[in-house]
């Protein structure tokens, strides 16, 4: 096990209509006027905007809306919402909605106190100061509630890039899993794809002897195969709703991901398909990530048939261990098209003549990534090739 620092300032408030104690938390923190902002109008429609507002009014703190998120935020609502809190002189931010609007929040957060361009954070400056932010969570997907991460798409080039640190891991989040029951099947599916994805990605690792962290990944894992087909045949069933809900926060906080290297190739092979075709994040990890699994399974044939034995319930074949290894990624990649997810480019809608284009926007020229296997341009050029015919 690596060295490492464990830091989770985040206060979660898990129920029942907890939303309607917002505004206390808001209070709490700090905050005067607020930024509210959220995605579609299914916020105003369902209520849910209305309760916010209702609590922020309870406690004397003004409010400016900021709505129009959209899957994928981009930059320009973003340079919107900064100018926007400059002007109204805002000093707290509340995203209402999934990982989209908190990673939005989370960019005009780090703008605002900045005076250069807020997209240097996303080219690699590290941030030190943010407006402080709070969450009303409605979709169980990105653990965006509780992280230090953020992703937006840059419009001109269509880049799709990340940043982090502390400053914007959110003060509170707001987790009731009723507000999540509305959800489509196939959003509710995307969500536990990139839940799972979270997961993943701290779990291929070259760090050895993590049998603690191993094992948090894996019950999570499990817990993801349990829950999921119930909440798709039973959209209001609560328990399995909860249980999704707070295992898509503690899969990104990183708690399941300390003192042990992590690889987040297959997020980053995925953001430039949603950045080409606007898909669902969580569809094209769905056809993403067994892809890479294949492509470099036999740098540790065992750790692929650890999970393999220990989640998908195979059978260790000591002569042949990689057939054991194969076995559980066929079992992941069916279990994503038993939840209606897509497993290749045909059905993400996804053209095999772009890869050229998707191998150039992802950046890396003749470098290499980090990572549990270390890809140049011919080896993500091969995972999307991969992904092409993919088939259970």
């Amino acid at each position: 096990m690596e060295n490492f620092n464990f830091y989770s300032p985040t206060e979660f408030v898990f129920g029942r209509e907890r939303e309607n104690e917002c505004g206390k938390y808001v209070h709490k923190f700090g905050g005067t006027k607020v930024l509210l902002h959220y995605g579609s109008s299914s916020a105003k429609k369902s209520g849910l905007l209305d309760r916010v507002t209702q609590s922020l009014k309870r406690e004397g703190i003004e409010y400016i809306e900021l709505g129009g998120v959209q899957p994928n935020p981009h930059d320009s609502l973003v340079y919107k919402g900064i100018e926007l809190c400059k002007k109204e002189n805002i000093d707290f931010i509340l995203a209402v909605g999934g990982g989209s609007a908190i990673d939005s929040a989370k960019a005009i957060a780090m703008g605002v106190p900045y005076e250069g361009d807020f997209w240097d954070f996303y080219s690699g400056k590290d941030p030190e100061i943010a407006l402080p932010i709070g969450t009303v969570l409605t979709i169980a997907a990105a653990g965006s509630e509780g992280s230090g991460d953020s992703v937006i798409t840059k419009e001109e080039g269509m880049l799709k890039r990340g940043a982090g640190g502390d400053c914007i891991r959110p003060k509170f989040s707001i987790l009731n899993p009723q507000l999540t029951c509305t959800l489509p099947a196939y959003q509710t599916a995307c969500g536990a794809t990139d839940i799972m994805a979270h997961i993943f990605e701290r779990y291929f690792t070259n760090t050895q002897e993590v049998e603690v962290t191993d094992r948090l990944c894996e019950a999570l894992l499990l817990t993801m195969i349990k829950e999921t087909p119930r909440v798709i045949a039973d959209p209001n069933n609560y328990e399995a709703r909860a249980n999704i809900m707070w295992a898509g926060m503690v899969a990104h906080n990183n708690i399941v991901g300390v003192g042990r290297e992590q690889d987040w190739n297959s997020h980053g092979i995925e953001h430039e398909l949603s950045a080409l075709y606007d898909c669902a994040h969580g569809a094209g990890l769905a056809v993403i990530m067994p892809s890479w699994m294949e492509y470099v399974m036999h740098h540790d044939v065992m750790r692929f048939a650890q999970v393999a034995t220990r989640v998908w319930g195979c059978q260790m074949n000591f002569t042949h261990p990689e057939e054991t290894a194969k076995e559980g990624i066929k079992r992941f990649r069916q279990f994503l098209h038993s939840i209606g997810m897509p497993i290749n480019f045909k059905e993400l809608g996804a053209k095999e003549s772009d890869i050229p284009h998707l191998v150039k926007t992802f950046g890396i020229g003749d470098g290499e990534t980090g990572g549990f296997v270390h890809l140049k341009a011919n080896d993500i050029a091969n995972i999307y090739k991969i992904a092409v015919d993919a088939s259970v």
